[in-house]
C-alpha cells in the first residue's frame, strides 16, 4: 500500500494558504445534489461548501453510472466545532492507549478527525458523501460513512481490503467519478473528499491552498 499521508503531517501544515475569497454556497438550493440530514446543524453550516467545489461534486455527479446519485453528508465545520470533534476523539484515544505519547495521540486522532487550523471541513473545501441508488437507498461501501478505525478495524480506509467485492466496485466508482472532477481522498476515510484546501495541494503539487479556514458568517 502507498504511503498514506496524515493531516498531521508537517508537510500539510507547511503548505501556504493564498485564499481566493471564494464564496460558501448552501449545497441544497436548487435540488441539484440529495442531501442527508444526519449532520444538521440548526444554522445550516453542515451544507456549505467553497463554490468551486460544490461545480465539481455537480460534474462528478454527472459521469455516475446511470441511476447513481451522490448523497451530501457534511461539508462546511465551523472551526470551533471541528476543535471539540478533534479534543474529543483524542481524549478517547488517551483513555484507550494511556501510555501513548501526546504526538502519538495526535497523530493517530488525524485518522479520523482533522486537527483545528488546516481542516479541510473548516475552509468549506471538504465534503463527506456516498453513493445512492435511484430510490434514495445508500449502496454498499463497506463500512457505515464516519466508522471510525477502531470500530472498523480498518475497514473505513479507502483501499481496505477486507471488505466485500460490491464495496469495493462501489468506491471505485466514487472515486473515479470525483477524482476525474479534481477533487482528492483522504486514504483514511473512504467518504471524504476536497479541492482547494492544504491537503488537496500537497496531494496535487499545487503550489498554494485556495482556501483557508473560515468562521461562520
Amino acid at each position: 500500500m502507498a504511503e498514506i499521508v496524515l493531516m498531521s503531517d508537517p508537510r500539510v501544515a507547511a503548505v501556504p494558504v493564498r485564499e481566493c475569497g471564494e464564496r460558501l454556497v448552501d449545497v441544497r438550493r436548487g435540488g441539484r445534489l440529495p442531501v442527508d440530514g444526519r449532520k444538521a446543524d440548526a444554522d445550516g453550516a453542515f451544507a456549505r461548501l467553497r463554490e468551486g467545489v460544490l461545480e465539481r461534486l455537480l460534474k462528478a455527479q454527472e459521469t455516475l453510472p446511470e441511476g447513481l446519485r451522490l448523497l451530501f453528508v457534511e461539508g462546511y465545520r465551523p472551526p470551533a466545532l471541528q476543535r471539540r470533534y478533534f479534543d474529543g476523539y483524542g481524549a478517547e484515544l488517551r483513555a484507550a492507549h494511556p501510555g501513548w505519547t501526546a504526538e502519538r495521540i495526535r497523530s493517530a486522532a488525524s485518522r479520523y478527525v482533522s486537527p483545528p487550523g488546516i481542516a479541510p471541513h473548516s475552509a468549506g473545501a471538504a465534503v463527506d458523501l456516498t453513493l445512492v441508488d435511484a430510490d434514495g437507498r445508500e449502496l454498499d461501501m463497506g463500512t457505515p460513512l464516519n466508522a471510525n478505525p477502531e470500530v472498523s478495524a480498518g475497514a473505513c480506509y479507502t483501499g481496505a481490503t477486507g471488505i466485500g467485492a460490491e464495496a469495493r466496485a462501489n468506491r471505485r466508482i466514487l472515486g473515479t467519478a470525483l477524482g476525474n472532477a479534481g477533487l482528492v481522498n483522504y486514504p483514511t476515510e473512504w467518504w471524504h473528499w476536497s479541492y482547494g484546501d492544504r491537503y488537496w495541494a500537497l496531494a496535487t503539487g499545487a503550489p498554494a491552498a485556495l482556501y483557508g479556514p473560515r468562521e461562520p458568517v
